[in-house]
């Protein structure tokens, strides 16, 4: 059971962050590798696609049919960081905009969690004070 309709967005968006500290941490490791490439995870671009593609439901005859040939993907997609300053050896990894990247991914990680955290007491809170009654 769920403590509400949010939790499973915000445990959904703790395994995007949990999986982007993985690719930056990946960013990380390969530092001295020849030709390597920063990866990204991005959710957001397939978010915001979404929401311009969303439709209305079909309850008439005469009423915009959905394209069900053709379903949008929605979930992050790992991609090569394009336009980046790359170094003799053809990597272009910055270490600075990566440990950035990482503290920014860790604090939004901490504040879901408290988040999360929250929503159970809530929960909590509504069940004990309903078995008073």
């Amino acid at each position: 059971m769920q403590p509400s309709n949010v939790t499973s967005t915000l445990f959904d968006n703790l395994s995007f962050r949990s999986e982007r500290q993985k690719v930056i941490s990946g960013n990380i490791a390969n530092i001295n590798t020849p030709n390597y490439k920063t990866k990204e995870l991005v959710f957001e671009q397939e978010l915001q696609q979404a929401n311009d593609d969303l439709k209305l439901k079909t309850t008439h005859h005469k009423h915009i049919a959905f394209d069900l040939e053709n379903p949008k993907t929605t979930g992050p997609q790992l991609v090569e960081v394009q336009n980046l300053l790359e170094q003799n050896d053809g990597n272009n990894v910055s270490l600075d905009k990566q440990i950035s990247e990482m503290s920014k991914n860790t604090v939004i990680f901490n504040a879901l969690q408290a988040s999360i955290k929250k929503d159970s007491q809530w929960l909590k809170a509504i069940i004990d004070s309903s078995a008073k009654n």
